[in-house]
């Protein structure tokens, strides 16, 4: 994680330019969205420490969760045992839902091609093999 903190002030008049770990100065926008750090270079200095201490508590905060997570999924055979059944659970009937609506309108497309010449007449003959297989 880059922590930027403002590192040299080049005076220009009443304005300043603050350079960020000698990058490209901060400049640009209306005089009121920038800096005058000529009056105030470490209350600017204080508020991006402060920000980057905050950010740093987030980010942990973040990492001890998801720490706490793996640590709870894998330390608990039972818990784990019943995440991995129920997630078998559901892709089994989304597979089974899925191919059902999939069959289904299959079959209604092919019902509705049944009064066509040519097709109607293949599809007679695949029933007629299959009434001729079952006896």
């Amino acid at each position: 994680m880059a922590i930027f903190y403002p590192m040299r002030v080049e005076g220009e008049g009443n304005m300043s330019k603050v350079t960020i770990n000698g990058n490209t100065p901060i400049t640009g926008g209306t005089p009121a969205q920038q800096y005058d750090t000529s009056e105030h270079p470490f209350e600017l200095r204080h508020e991006v420490k402060r920000l980057n201490t905050r950010l740093d508590q987030i980010a942990d905060s973040l990492e001890r969760a998801q720490i706490k997570d793996i640590i709870e999924n894998y330390s608990s055979p039972k818990k784990r045992i019943i995440t991995n059944f129920t997630a078998g659970m559901a892709r089994g009937l989304g597979l089974t839902v899925g191919t059902f609506v999939v069959l289904g309108l299959l079959a209604f497309i092919l019902s509705q091609f049944v009064n066509m010449p040519i097709v109607g007449q293949y599809i007679a003959d695949l029933l007629g093999y299959i009434e001729d297989y079952k006896n």
